[in-house]
């Protein structure tokens, strides 16, 4: 049984970690002796957080994987911040995934509003140019959002951004034509 913070008789110390992560709190007991690179490890399974996309914070400065909870003064208690990287999920649906559908929800909004222009060209109603400018420039927004989106080493996540790259591209293209009918 393990007394006092000592295990197995020997000089480690096992400690209890506070880390904050998503808005919640993960209690982790791990010896003071053990790497960084072995607390991500053990992260990984709570948070579905693959240890390369996490970076941890302790006190303002971001912890380095080789060195030891001890050697970075990791004490009993500590509260360690994690950030996750985009895309860098394993399992559920990636961050990254959930960044596009995000995108494609904003898209869907643009999209009515692209409509409500075709009607109006089709009626013969005029629609300021100032409107086709707009609409072009939200799409623009939203395809630099896609491309700050990082997908590595998840297919499924690039084959979603493509595709709303290619949907967003054929709205742009729809306004263009929209607008040279609309002169």
């Amino acid at each position: 049984m393990e007394k006092e913070g000592k295990s197995d008789g020997d000089n480690r110390s096992t400690i209890t970690l506070n880390v904050k992560f998503n808005g919640r709190s993960i209690s982790v007991e791990i010896s003071d002796e053990s790497t960084v690179k072995h607390l991500k490890s053990l992260l990984q399974p709570l948070t579905n957080v693959l240890s390369r996309g996490q970076k941890l914070i302790f006190k303002g400065k971001v912890l380095v994987d080789e060195m030891t909870l001890k050697s970075s003064k990791v004490v009993n208690g500590a509260k360690i911040m994690l950030m996750a990287s985009q895309g860098l999920h394993q399992g559920g649906t990636s961050v990254s995934c959930e960044a596009i559908a995000r995108v494609r929800l904003e898209v869907d909004k643009l999209s009515h509003r692209v409509e409500a222009i075709e009607e109006a060209v089709q009626r013969g109603t005029r629609v300021e140019d100032r409107e086709f400018v707009v609409l072009t420039e939200l799409f623009m927004a939203q395809l630099l959002t896609l491309d700050s989106i990082e997908a590595e080493g998840e297919e499924e996540a690039r084959t979603q951004r493509r595709k709303e790259v290619h949907r967003i591209q054929s709205f742009v293209d729809m306004l263009d034509d929209l607008k040279s009918r609309n002169s």
